[in-house]
């Protein structure tokens, strides 16, 4: 597992990742096409920032086959958390009432969504 530092990917980084926790496994063609359809960035700027990812940690190649095929190396839910914790810490002093209150403020939010909610807090306050 990397350590802290690589944790703290980039927005791009966290963009290929979010390809890679979907797919699984990728070649940076795969990934680049997956960006495409949501922001201009080109091919080789793909390959770089992947091979960075893998030299941080973030990724893991397998270089076995002509193409290379790319994975994640960090966990989703751990990568969150950790991210999710240092956004609410340095944003909203660590509050994450704030968080919430700022969140839900802007009144956005479904029906359904403010159930999932309660039911997340209900189940909060079992744990007591």
């Amino acid at each position: 597992m990397p350590d802290n530092k690589s944790l703290k990917p980039t927005e791009s980084e966290l963009e290929i990742l979010q390809v890679l926790w979907e797919k699984g496994n990728a070649t940076v063609r795969e990934v680049h096409e997956n960006l495409l359809t949501f922001k201009d960035v080109g091919y080789t700027t793909t390959l770089k920032l992947m091979q960075i990812m893998n030299e941080k940690g973030l990724v893991k190649r397998n270089d076995s086959f002509r193409t290379h095929i790319y994975k994640a190396a960090v966990n989703k839910e751990v990568t969150q958390k950790y991210m999710l914790h240092k956004f609410v810490s340095n944003l909203f002093g660590g509050s994450s009432s704030q968080l919430v209150m700022q969140a839900l403020g802007d009144g956005k939010v479904t029906e359904q969504e403010l159930d999932e909610i309660q039911l997340m807090i209900d189940q909060l306050k079992k744990k007591d």
